[in-house]
């Protein structure tokens, strides 16, 4: 669903707490509900949800306040949670949490992207796989890792090559955006991968990889309109050899592990430090 923005968060090895704390599973194939496939899900991007408390670390999650577009709010906890749920994806659905089993989600490609996973057939002709979550962050909802990490440089070079677009941060869904300093402009975090970070005075994280882009980053999202552009430039103009699938893929920001948990806030300064 939708995500939101906050002035700071706790950083574990698992990322901010809390973040993907939950998924939708379509009860028929057991895969988790996921926007990557836009013909079945696109319609989550609609709804928000929200934690009724902060997440504590180490302790049970609280439950979550559930926003569907026409204004209608419920609790996960509630007891008509999952039939509301169900009745406005079209679909039956049940809400988890990760486990041990690997976690699967179906994923739409472009005719100009390079899939990866495996081939699903469908009705509709699509070129779609199943892909597991968590593949640098086991038993969670992640589509990698537990961070993802964008810079505005970035985001201004992409704006360059297409001006027409709205290069906001939020269509990428990044857990942390990162002021470039003069000097650091286009692709900056390209740079930063095998390199550890260093965020306020505590938080260490390690940049591992690019992170791949997918359909997600065109679809509409809240006053942001559909625009299949977006990734098309991206893949025109940014494409990045990912050793763990053996392909050159459209890719925007970094993804990053996390080495040494703690509290960040908003205008905390982020050193890269030289590679170990």
């Amino acid at each position: 669903m939708m995500g939101e923005e906050v002035e700071g968060a706790d950083i574990t090895e698992r990322g901010i707490a809390g973040d993907r704390g939950y998924a939708l599973v379509d009860n028929d194939t057991g895969q988790i509900v996921s926007a990557k496939n836009p013909r079945k899900w696109a319609s989550m991007f609609e709804c928000r949800a929200e934690y009724v408390e902060p997440p504590p670390i180490g302790q049970p999650l609280p439950a979550v306040r559930i926003t569907l577009p026409d204004g209608t709010a419920f609790r996960s906890d509630d007891a008509d949670a999952l039939s509301l749920l169900s009745q406005f994806s079209g679909r039956e659905v049940t809400l988890k949490q990760p486990e041990a089993n690997l976690a699967i989600f179906e994923h739409f490609w472009f005719e100009y992207q390079a899939p990866i996973g495996r081939p699903v057939e469908n009705p509709e002709g699509d070129s779609l796989t199943t892909l597991p979550l968590g593949l640098r962050a086991p038993q969670t909802f992640f589509d990698y890792t537990p961070l993802h990490l964008l810079t505005t440089s970035t985001l201004a070079k992409l704006r360059e090559l297409y001006p027409e677009g709205r290069w906001e941060a939020r269509r990428f869904r990044p857990n942390i955006v990162i002021e470039a300093t003069d000097g650091e402009g286009g692709y900056v975090g390209d740079s930063w991968i095998g390199k550890p970070l260093t965020v306020g005075d505590v938080v260490r994280l390690e940049v591992i990889d690019a992170m791949v882009r997918c359909v997600m980053t065109t679809l509409p999202q809240g006053d942001l309109p559909n625009d299949p552009a977006i990734l098309r430039t991206v893949a025109d103009h940014h494409r990045v050899l990912m050793p763990v699938v053996g392909k050159e893929l459209p890719a925007v920001g970094v993804a990053v592990t996390v080495t040494t948990g703690g509290r960040i806030s908003r205008g905390d300064s982020v050193t890269v430090e030289p590679a170990e």
